[in-house]
């Protein structure tokens, strides 16, 4: 995979695709071209059969701060922004990926939503994370669909509504990041989540990222229904014949 983005870098190594935002001097804000950048990239990615995992960071001070305030107030953000970035958010989701994020500095508005699209958050303790929207007239993207499936309905509802920041500790605690990491050393921890969740990164694990896509929407029966099928499609891939043959050698599994 190669592109040549103005506000983003993609970098391979094997089955790991790395996204790195590169705007530090705008705390890696989105405005038009950044989040063009951003679906093309998602679409690609989605469509790499060779990638089996995404890592999301942002370089400089932040993670993200969503959309471009500046741009915002000079009218020159389009309506189609607004369209292009719930798709992007979207295909991050859904891809048969796993997708991982380390959170510092601030992970803000759009920022924010960007990380709950990913299937796991790494944060530092002094990282800042909110969705203020609010006190710009604004409603909070779809944040609005995502947060009150991470910290419930009551806490995304003041969350929201208050448009106040709570600290990766915080967030941690109510369930809206996954895993905390030491300030001084937050890159190499993370690394280290990267390779744990790359071992157990089979056709079965990104099977279960498709189910629970839809754990909260489906009935009963749809929802059997799915697991049957992607259930099936799971026991006939390598991974379930190697997963297998290492559990009679009694060694790790070698995904392929």
């Amino acid at each position: 995979m190669s592109a040549d983005y103005e506000t983003m870098k993609l970098t391979r190594a094997g089955r790991l695709l790395r996204i790195e935002l590169t705007r530090p001097e705008r705390l890696n804000a989105f405005a038009m071209t950044g989040t063009r950048e951003l679906l093309d990239a998602a679409q690609r990615v989605a469509a790499d059969e060779d990638v089996r995992m995404v890592s999301i960071t942002g370089s400089g001070r932040a993670f993200s701060t969503g959309i471009d305030l500046k741009d915002l107030a000079a009218g020159r953000i389009e309506q189609s922004y607004f369209d292009m970035w719930d798709a992007a958010l979207r295909v991050f989701e859904t891809m048969d990926k796993l997708v991982l994020c380390l959170i510092h500095g601030y992970a803000v508005g759009g920022g924010l939503q960007l990380a709950l699209a990913c299937d796991i958050r790494v944060c530092t303790p002094s990282a800042q994370l909110g969705l203020p929207a609010i006190k710009e007239g604004l409603i909070p993207g779809l944040g609005t669909f995502r947060l009150a499936r991470y910290v419930g309905l009551g806490r995304a509802k003041s969350l929201i509504i208050r448009g106040n920041m709570i600290d990766g500790t915080e967030a941690e605690r109510i369930g809206m990041v996954d895993h905390l990491v030491a300030e001084e050393t937050a890159f190499d921890e993370y690394e280290g989540y990267l390779a744990e969740y790359a071992a157990t990164n089979s056709a079965g694990c990104r099977a279960s990222k498709q189910m629970l896509l839809d754990c909260f929407d489906l009935g009963w029966e749809g929802f059997f229904h799915k697991y049957l099928v992607l259930q099936s499609k799971a026991m006939a891939a390598p991974d379930f014949a190697e997963a297998m043959e290492a559990y009679l050698a009694g060694r790790d599994p070698r995904w392929e």
